[in-house]
């Protein structure tokens, strides 16, 4: 058994000023810019949301912009597994997460928990 949901809404931003495109997504979605990276890592922004909410991440990137989501979960491992068997397929391990593809060739990431409330908020799935 293993829990897993809906994480992080991440902003994919090609560009060579983080800082202006992390000033517009703030102001446009009405989110106070955070930054709770370890120092040296420049490559992402956080914009604060309630803890019931998916997370909001900036991430500066070298291919075309785009949105993407994080799953959050309690065992990438079997998250993974789940995922694959539904027809997805992984593209490459990245630190501790693991991008995949949806069939619809939609990119996302499945990554540790993030939030507070996500033992009593993640949906729980049974394998067998």
């Amino acid at each position: 058994m293993h829990k897993s949901r809906l994480g992080c809404l991440v902003i994919d931003c090609e560009t060579d000023d983080l800082d202006r495109e992390s000033e517009f997504w703030s102001k446009a979605l009405g989110h106070e810019i955070i930054r709770r990276y370890e120092p040296g890592d420049e490559d992402y922004r956080g914009l604060a949301t309630d803890a019931s909410q998916p997370r909001i991440l900036l991430q500066k990137v070298t291919h075309p912009s785009r949105v993407h989501f994080d799953i959050e979960t309690d065992n990438i491992e079997m998250e993974v597994n789940r995922l694959l068997k539904l027809g997805a397929k992984e593209v490459e391990r990245v630190r501790h997460w693991c991008v995949m593809e949806a069939p619809s060739g939609h990119r996302f990431c499945v990554i540790g928990n993030q939030r507070q409330d996500f033992a009593e908020k993640a949906n729980l799935w049974n394998e067998t």
